[in-house]
């Protein structure tokens, strides 16, 4: 009695004719499908700061770099990935990833700069954002 396989004719990524022929003699070799690195992000609100936590792992906190304007925050990363795979004196795979990524919100209180904080620390910034104190509408007099 034949065995019965079910094969879809087009799927790309299980057909190889040439699997069963040199069976045996090469070494797979999987590449791995990567994605762009994404940026994320947490956000907490304390009475008088908020705390946002970034994780941005494979950076150097000189490839990082913050802007606050008002209330607007933003955080942006120069990503540099470098992937090489030996066996012995022969380079199997060699990857490379040179890009950016960059997030931007706001928040509710507007930010006093002069006071932020930030450290990076395992792949983790961690900003301390001080917010601005709300000063009172001042009524003026007419002469």
């Amino acid at each position: 009695m034949a065995n019965i396989t079910r094969n879809d004719p087009f799927s790309v990524t299980n057909f190889d004719p040439f699997d069963e022929v040199f069976r045996g003699f090469f070494r797979p070799v999987r590449i791995e499908n990567s994605t762009q690195p994404q940026m994320k992000i947490d956000v907490e609100e304390h009475e008088q700061n908020y705390t946002v936590h970034a994780e941005i792992p494979g950076v150097t906190k000189e490839n990082i770099h913050v802007t606050i304007d008002g209330n607007q925050v933003s955080i942006s990363a120069e990503v540099r990935k470098e992937n090489e795979v030996k066996e012995g004196t022969r380079v199997l795979r060699s990857e490379r990833y040179f890009g950016s990524v960059s997030r931007s919100f706001a928040l509710e209180n507007e930010i006093d700069e002069a006071k932020a904080e930030a450290q990076y620390k395992d792949g983790v910034l961690e900003l301390i954002l001080p917010k601005k104190t709300v000063s009172s509408a001042k009524k003026l007099t007419i002469k």
